[in-house]
């Protein structure tokens, strides 16, 4: 590890890129996997747009348990240790597909949440977007502003991700002098390829993972152990 340390340490910028294994630490249920089930529904066949669009309640009901999922972890110390390191990395940033706000609990504050945020909602009739941490009484809920539907504010899929978090993650990962890469399987895109845009343009790649995953073979450090572990030792 000392190899991967001084990398880190020595770099000029930063990018991390985090995926569900980071929050499966803290007992987020990961999206895929049988804790994320929800009556025996495939949680890809609701979270669509069509979904939404043929039974808007169902797909809230889903949501609401999986906030009150979400509602009970807490940010472990891998998300700590990124949250720290923004003190001594002033051109970092940190890159989640993660939507359970817990690297915002943490602390972190250079974020692109590129799969949006569970705990903001967002109205499908006039646009506008607020904070909503609470249970809704009435699902679907609706805008107090012009009566339209409220949809959580993630990204589905078919959709495109946000342009502004896209943005500031294409753009770091154009310079920055290492990537870390840590608990994504590294399967849907474009994140997927994130670690090869960054390889291609000189940056050294480090990943975190107790697993094996299809950009295992182009990384130049690989650490087989939970973020949890990992990362505060990496980032010091």
């Amino acid at each position: 590890m000392d190899a991967a340390v001084k990398w880190v340490r020595e770099c000029r910028s930063l990018c991390v890129l985090t995926g569900a294994g980071v929050s499966a630490e803290s007992g987020v249920p990961t999206f895929r996997g049988p804790e994320g089930l929800w009556k025996r529904r495939d949680p890809v066949s609701l979270a669509t747009p069509e979904a939404f669009a043929e039974d808007p309640k169902e797909v809230w009901e889903w949501y609401q348990w999986r906030r009150r999922k979400i509602r009970g972890c807490a940010p472990n110390a891998g998300h700590r240790a990124l949250a720290a390191v923004e003190a001594v990395k002033p051109d970092f940033l940190l890159v989640t597909q993660n939507v359970d706000g817990l690297h915002r609990a943490a602390g972190s504050r250079r974020l692109a949440e590129i799969h949006g945020n569970i705990w903001t909602v967002r109205c499908v009739g006039c646009g506008a977007e607020r904070y909503e941490q609470g249970d809704f009484t009435d699902l679907p809920p609706r805008c107090g502003a012009c009566g339209g539907l409220l949809r959580p504010g993630v990204v589905w899929f078919g959709e495109m991700l946000p342009r502004e978090a896209s943005g500031e993650a294409m753009e770091m990962l154009s310079r920055c002098e290492v990537l870390i890469v840590a608990g994504t399987s590294a399967v849907v895109a474009p994140a997927s390829g994130y670690a090869a845009m960054a390889k291609r343009r000189g940056a050294r790649v480090i990943e975190v993972n107790p697993d094996e995953t299809p950009v295992s073979g182009i990384c130049d450090a690989t650490f087989r152990g939970k973020s949890g572990e990992v990362l505060p030792a990496l980032l010091g």
